[in-house]
């Protein structure tokens, strides 16, 4: 992939269009559609600010992969609404948030903006293997910190945090990086796992906040350097470091395939061009009818064919 590739994480914009974006936006029918129409407005000012040569849409086909669980069980726990067997369980989602996913789904793909989601797989996972392969600069749009391990200055490759929808966004480098965390882009992860994180249910090493996390990450240099000097009795540890980082051994075993993301998810062949025109007009035509999508649609047609 040539020019300049940008890669939605898609949940996490629609989340935030659903709650930024009063429920008294609804289809002609009643059915709240704020989410699909703050959506659509996020991705209209994106496109018109930045300018991508492609665009991918990532999905989670499953928001909970089993192997991340098997790991730390723990791991997302306390957002699960329902548990499925032989299946993705059931994330707590708002009563009128999931309906909407359905509808953001089918225009993004009348449209013919590339939407991709991999059994097994978090968006976050298919955001790494598209970034992985990218020949290009990429841009990350994001309301997730943990791709903050992706940026790297030497391929071009930032993230784009949402302050204030996307019209405020935070330009993620590894300058922004080290000035807030002490850490590049490589760094960030073992810096998440040390620290934890409760809302993805993560533990963390008892007593090792951000600040800690980054002063032994300047010390030892990353993840596997601070378990070396566990057993290295000349190494600067307090003997209470020492022995908390000990006992959370079996965790630091196996934090880091949870933390990062993967770089080889089996992604599909799509086009990730950006569309000037709609792939299936007509089909666009009836969700538009259908769900009342008005401007938010129009002014991203425009957007798109300029």
């Amino acid at each position: 992939m040539t020019g300049r590739l940008m890669l939605l994480d898609t949940a996490s914009l629609y989340f935030r269009a659903y709650f930024g974006v009063p429920d008294s936006v609804r289809a002609p029918d009643g059915t709240p559609v704020n989410a699909v129409r703050g959506l659509l407005d996020f991705i209209d000012r994106l496109v018109k600010d930045h300018r991508p040569e492609k665009l991918v849409a990532c999905m989670d086909a499953d928001w909970r992969p089993q192997w991340r669980v098997d790991l730390i069980p723990s791991y997302k726990a306390h957002r699960v609404a329902e548990e499925h067997e032989g299946a993705p369980d059931a994330e707590e989602v708002p009563d009128t948030l999931s309906p909407q996913v359905p509808v953001i789904e089918e225009v993004l793909d009348a449209l013919g903006i590339a939407r991709v989601g991999v059994a097994g797989y978090e968006a976050d996972d298919v955001i790494g293997t598209f970034t992985a392969r990218a020949d290009g600069p990429v841009d990350i749009v994001t309301g997730d910190r943990d791709l903050y391990q992706l940026v790297d200055d030497a391929r071009d490759i930032r993230v784009l945090y949402p302050l204030k929808g996307v019209g405020t966004l935070q330009l993620t480098d590894e300058a922004w990086l080290r000035e807030k965390y002490g850490v590049d882009g490589r760094g960030y992860a073992d810096l998440a796992l040390l620290r934890g994180d409760p809302s993805d249910g993560l533990p963390g090493v008892p007593g090792v906040g951000e600040k800690t996390a980054a002063k032994l990450l300047a010390e030892f240099g990353h993840l596997a350097g601070i378990v070396a000097a566990v057993d290295d009795p000349k190494a600067k540890l307090t003997p209470t470091q020492r022995k908390r980082l000990t006992e959370a051994a079996p965790y630091l075993a196996v934090a880091p395939k949870v933390v990062r993301v993967a770089g080889d998810v089996p992604l599909p062949a799509v086009d990730t061009a950006l569309p000037h025109t709609p792939l299936d007009p007509a089909a666009l035509d009836a969700l538009a009818a259908r769900w009342g999508l008005g401007g938010s649609l129009q002014r991203l047609l425009t957007t798109l064919e300029a």
